[in-house]
């Protein structure tokens, strides 16, 4: 309200001023007109205008002054409606990726209650049962010619991260279909995995376009924070691997996807991202119904014990696949498959095969075609889209 006051005076100032200053102009032209002729003029009118002009000229400024102040909250806090609440700057995740994702949207509060329920054993089926969380995903790209969409979800830790999902071209062409989600594990943490191999889409594209896989939903969540070999860790002590329900509710909330389970779910791992795929698979064979590992090192000793202690019932599912020329990646498949077959209780019932038919040029062009045999397997062992 102040600052509508200020611009009516201001208005009238400016425009005294520019008809005095006029007034002054017109004056002192016809002084020296007279004096052309050397006739004598009277000096006061026009000292007079000129000096309106100039005072106009400073309550001009002054007004104008104020009205800037007004606008920058020195006097415009008398326009704020006194029952609207102040922002709250949002402090989660200060200073990294996933916390400038979390400034976009807000978690709501079901979310952090979900994670935290899933942070424990005993809350693991009330996570899985509480409602859905809806999240904002927005379009980052079109690799691979499916669309990539990013957003942040909390953690099992309740922290939130970014979380990219990769749409195959099939979801916008069957706009009533749904399909099976496949995790891609990172190997670096606070990033997603797409950021480590950057043509994992090329590769699944070119297996559905080639028809050699079922078109599936791709999710790369972020890798955690607190040491510089997340998926070392995990290696080491698989059975550390945590129920993800947030991400599972929330891909299920925002995607039309197959419901949450081992017929729908699976795992993927490429070089520093594979121990965890496989450490995914043995640990909860009962969540993730197959797991791909591509040209990844692994602890047989610590994965063995792991897939001995997986949930009764259920065998996992676990393709091991490195390049015909990477003879240390294929020793340690088959040194892991030969430990996971000897192990005890469910380890044994383990399903392992090993892909090392893949030779090609360079090193890229065969992770690509290892992208694509992982692919082809896990859209095999997963239900179709529906």
């Amino acid at each position: 309200m102040v600052r509508s006051l200020l611009v009516i005076p201001l208005l009238a100032a400016a425009l005294g001023g520019l008809w005095l200053a006029r007034g002054a102009l017109q004056r002192w032209r016809d002084l020296r007109a007279a004096e052309t002729y050397e006739l004598a003029g009277d000096r006061w009118p026009m000292l007079l205008r000129a000096g309106g002009a100039m005072v106009c000229g400073v309550c001009v400024t002054g007004l104008t002054l104020l009205t800037a102040l007004g606008a920058f909250g020195g006097l415009g806090r008398g326009d704020r409606q006194p029952d609207r609440p102040e922002p709250v700057a949002d402090t989660a995740g200060e200073g990294s990726a996933a916390g400038a994702a979390v400034r976009q949207q807000a978690a709501p509060p079901a979310a952090t209650e979900s994670a935290a329920a899933a942070a424990t054993p005993a809350g693991t089926a009330a996570a899985t049962s509480a409602p859905a969380v809806a999240s904002r995903f927005d379009s980052v790209g079109h690799p691979g010619g499916g669309e990539l969409l990013q957003s942040a979800v909390l953690g099992p830790d309740g922290r939130p991260r970014n979380v990219r999902v990769w749409l195959p071209p099939q979801y916008a062409k069957e706009p009533n279909a749904r399909f099976p989600v496949v995790v891609m594990h990172a190997a670096a943490p606070r990033k997603t995995a797409d950021a480590e191999v950057p043509d994992v889409f090329e590769g699944i594209g070119s297996a559905l376009q080639t028809g050699k896989s079922r078109p599936f939903i791709l999710v790369a969540p972020e890798a955690p924070n607190g040491t510089a070999h997340p998926c070392e860790l995990v290696a080491a002590a698989p059975a550390a691997v945590a129920d993800d329900a947030a991400l599972r509710t929330t891909i299920a909330a925002s995607f039309r996807t197959l419901p949450p389970g081992p017929a729908s779910w699976g795992a993927l791992g490429v070089e520093g991202g594979a121990p965890c795929a496989a450490a995914a698979g043995l640990a909860r064979p009962d969540l993730y119904g197959a797991a791909a590992a591509v040209s990844g090192r692994y602890d047989a000793a610590a994965l063995t014990q792991t897939g001995a202690e997986a949930p009764t019932g259920s065998a996992a599912k676990l393709l091991l696949a490195a390049a015909k020329a990477d003879s240390a990646g294929l020793d340690a498949a088959r040194k892991l498959q030969a430990s996971l077959k000897a192990g005890p209780g469910p380890a044994a019932k383990a399903d392992v095969r090993i892909s090392d038919n893949v030779q090609d040029f360079t090193p890229d062009r065969e992770r690509l075609r290892l992208v694509r045999q992982a692919a082809q397997f896990l859209a095999e062992a997963l239900a179709k889209s529906s």
